[in-house]
């Protein structure tokens, strides 16, 4: 089994917004294979299903995005899924926009979600599906907190097509493949 999180906040104002593309993520797999996002559970909005063979929990935590953790950390405690079969895909200034990156270990980047998933896994070994929302010209909160440009729109739906490539790469054929495949690819 696997858990597929898509890291952002509730609330219709921050809809869309770069800081929710993990959200955006797992809607469209939650679309793609009919698994339906409607179980409030694990401090979340969760649902089971299958992808490429695998049974899946997709989880948008409803925690805001800096106690992600929390809500994390009670669904991998309760299926027991060991950190290789965790995938969190999250949003990344330090990638520009149209681009991915898939990681299986490492520091949170100063990102606050993926920091309060290390601190309440108590391990940095999951795999990350990193989208890139591009450096601010301005200030960080603005910016993440921000919807795309029109320009910024058209690579973001490349992208997102892409996370859900990448995804369902990892489940078929595993990580490593998925990092040969997509990392540095360009839109």
């Amino acid at each position: 089994m696997f858990l597929i999180v898509g890291l952002g906040n509730i609330g219709i104002e921050y809809e869309h917004t770069r800081h929710n593309i993990g959200f955006d993520a797992v809607d469209l797999l939650s679309s793609k294979y009919n698994i339906v996002l409607s179980k409030k559970k694990f401090k979340g909005t969760c649902g089971e299903g299958i992808i490429e063979n695998n049974k899946v929990v997709l989880l948008k935590p409803d925690t805001y995005m800096n106690l992600s953790g929390e809500s994390v950390v009670e669904a991998v405690n309760f299926y027991k899924i060991m950190g290789n079969n965790i995938i969190i895909i999250h949003d990344d200034i330090d990638i520009p926009v149209g681009r991915l990156r898939i990681k299986t270990h490492g520091s949170a980047g100063g990102h606050n979600g993926v920091k309060n998933i290390i601190f309440n896994l108590a391990t940095d070994q999951f795999v990350r599906v990193k989208i890139g929302i591009g450096q601010p010209e301005g200030q960080l909160i603005s910016h993440v907190l921000g919807r795309f440009s029109k320009n910024d729109k058209i690579y973001m739906e490349k992208v997102l097509k892409v996370s859900r490539e990448a995804v369902e790469c990892i489940l078929k054929n595993g990580v490593e493949e998925a990092m040969n495949r997509f990392n540095g690819l360009l839109l």
